[in-house]
């Protein structure tokens, strides 16, 4: 076997150790691995066979498999991923697309009423009484008021802080006040309402995060307490409460419409968002009978009236006899519409809801019946004493004392004699008393629009045997009967249009949305007695004023008919007076009645006296109001004595 290679290289080593004197080593011995040939495999050290199938450079097979096994782990969890992708998204995109983006477009929907404007009220030459007008709600979402920023403005901070200092000047208010309106998580609050168009415009300008601006309708009424009693009011819904405007409520409302968008996150529209709606349909405007003018000068008068007699209230009715239109109906302490909740008076319309006992006014309804019947003429001779006693022994007595009087039917109501009254009346059967009664509209609703009406008080005549022996002689007078102010008052219209009762009513038309006026159709009407009693009782009761216990409600130029009222009323257990006159003008030419009703007058328990000089006023103002000419003709009455 030949040397190795490293014995040379030791001893060549070792000789130039040696020539450096260097201590001697001892030679190692080193093993040299012979380079293989190319095409051999390299042995390994310590011998053996070499690895076959090995190339130069490569990992071990162990190696290999293991990185191809991760290799497709990873590529199959990669396909599942893209599978599941894919697969939601063609669910997605193909299988559930429209449903899913329909769902995603009503999460951004919103939706709110508008509301109809509500139809006007106005009298009878078309000004307004009650209308509605363009107004603005102001809320705030306050979950979004923090997002506002001053834009660099130092004076002003951001957040709420900021939103207020903005805000409040607009709306009259505190920053403190409103600040504190925007601070929480409520995602809806008021801060004011009913604002103005012009401060509504100048808040939208400011583009507030979170800040709504509602457009609503308010009602208003610009005059006042003008009618307040007739009108009545709505509640903060506009939903009509008393008077007209809770009676006619489902007409004068208008139909509510709806407004359908998209909204961005801040409730903003999204342009070119889906947008749909149904527009709102304005109500219907209703016309009454009444003037304005003459409602004004009723209450006017009648103000006047309660403050000078001391009077604990009243009324005052004008009423056209030939269409039964109410031209004024005037209850003190009317309310003011615009603030209901400052009224000091009872119910809103006294007029149609109170009952009293008419008193002496009652006596034409008497005289009306005794005429009809044939029991008396005009001129039938009476010896009317101060007291009288009737057969069921009950006892009358006159208002004033006085000796025998020589009175004619006509002196009888003249003087409004009790006693004469009882006289002729009591010849009257119980049923005929009633009837006539019932006729001229006792103890039933006139029918008029208003909410809250009475029938009054009328007792059927079969239980008058039961009552005590007084009271079925003391209707003859007007007691023991009750009734409201617009029930008395239509008894003399009825006389003065020939006997015909007209249904009393207050509206005169409609007009739709579109523009269309529809009248009112004529009110039923009712012949209550002769046309030839009707005009005899009304030239009796012009000498009631000429020539008896109403010559204050004389009118200069026309002629007038009328009756004085005196009679007991019971309120709250309390015993008063009520005082009144109730008359018609011109005679000649019949055209309004007119009623006074003053309860409990304390400078005069006599209706001659307190309610006369009202009606003058009245009347003569309604007789100006209406162009009606001063009467051309005298009266030819008939003798009160004989």
């Amino acid at each position: 076997m030949p040397p190795h290679r490293s014995s040379t290289a030791s001893a060549r080593a070792g000789s130039a150790r040696q020539a450096t004197a260097q201590p001697t080593a001892r030679p190692r011995t080193i093993d040299v691995v012979p380079r293989p040939r190319p095409g051999t495999a390299a042995p390994r050290r310590g011998g053996g066979s070499p690895v076959r199938g090995g190339g130069g450079g490569r990992p071990p097979r162990g190696v290999r498999t293991g990185a191809r096994a991760r290799m497709a782990f990873l590529t199959v969890v990669v396909l599942l991923v893209l599978a599941v992708f894919t697969g939601r998204l063609v669910w997605v995109q193909g299988i559930r697309g429209d449903a899913i983006a329909a769902e995603a477009r009503e999460k951004r929907m919103t939706s709110f009423e508008v509301l109809g404007a509500r139809g006007e009220i106005t009298d009878a030459e078309g000004r307004p009484l009650a209308m509605s007008v363009e107004r603005y709600d102001i809320s705030v979402n306050q979950r979004q008021v923090g997002e506002f920023t001053s834009t660099g403005t130092p004076e002003v901070p951001d957040g709420a802080a900021g939103v207020a200092e903005r805000l409040a000047p607009l709306l009259g208010k505190s920053p403190a006040e409103v600040g504190g309106m925007l601070v929480g998580d409520r995602q809806f609050r008021y801060i004011a309402k009913n604002v103005e168009p012009s401060v509504a415009r100048e808040i939208r300008a400011l583009k507030l995060p979170g800040i709504q601006i509602d457009k609503v309708a308010e009602r208003v009424y610009p005059n006042g307490d003008l009618a307040g009693n007739v009108i009545g009011f709505v509640n903060s819904s506009g939903v009509g409460l008393e008077g007209l405007e809770r009676s006619l409520d489902e007409r004068l409302a208008g139909s509510p419409g709806e407004e359908t968008y998209e909204r961005g996150r801040k409730g903003q529209p999204i342009p070119g968002g889906y947008s749909a709606g149904s527009p709102a349909q304005q109500g219907d405007s209703v016309q009454l009978t009444i003037l304005s003018d003459l409602q004004f000068k009723a209450q006017e008068a009648l103000s006047a009236a309660v403050a000078s007699t001391g009077a604990d209230g009243g009324t005052v009715v004008v009423l056209d006899t030939r269409t039964g239109e109410v031209l004024a109906l005037a209850d003190s302490g009317s309310v003011d519409p615009n603030n209901p909740g400052d009224s000091t008076g009872g119910s809103l319309a006294s007029s149609v809801s109170d009952v009293f006992e008419p008193g002496s006014t009652g006596k034409v309804i008497t005289m009306a019946a005794a005429l009809d019947a044939g029991l008396v003429t005009p001129l039938t001779q009476f010896e009317v004493p101060y007291t009288y006693t009737t057969e069921n022994g009950e006892t009358f007595k006159d208002s004033h004392e006085h000796g025998l009087l020589r009175l004619t039917t006509t002196g009888v109501l003249a003087e409004s004699s009790n006693t004469g009254t009882v006289m002729i009346g009591q010849n009257l059967p119980q049923q005929t008393r009633h009837d006539y009664l019932a006729k001229f509209g006792f103890g039933s609703r006139t029918g008029i629009e208003l909410p809250g009406e009475s029938p009054g008080i009328l007792r059927s005549w079969e239980t008058w045997d039961s009552w005590d022996r007084r009271s079925k002689l003391a209707v003859l007078f007007g007691q023991a009967v009750s009734v409201t102010a617009l029930q008395a008052t239509q008894v003399f219209a009825t006389i003065a249009n020939g006997g015909v009762r007209v249904q009393p009513h207050i509206i005169k038309g409609w007009t739709a949305a579109d523009g269309t006026y529809t009248p009112e159709p004529a009110a039923p009407t009712t012949q209550v007695v002769s046309p030839q009693t009707a005009a005899t009782v009304l030239t009796m009761m012009e000498s009631v004023v000429d020539d008896g216990t109403g010559g204050s409600a004389a009118i200069p130029g026309y002629r007038v008919a009328g009756k004085t009222g005196t009679a007991q009323n019971w309120v709250s257990g309390h015993q008063g007076i009520t005082a009144s006159f109730i008359g018609v003008a011109p005679v000649d030419s019949p055209r309004i009645a007119v009623s006074v009703i003053l309860h409990n007058p304390r400078t005069s328990i006599y209706g001659g006296t307190v309610a006369a000089p009202v009606f003058r006023d009245v009347a003569g103002f309604a007789l100006g109001e209406l162009g009606v000419a001063p009467s051309g003709s005298q009266a030819q009455l008939f003798p009160t004595t004989w």
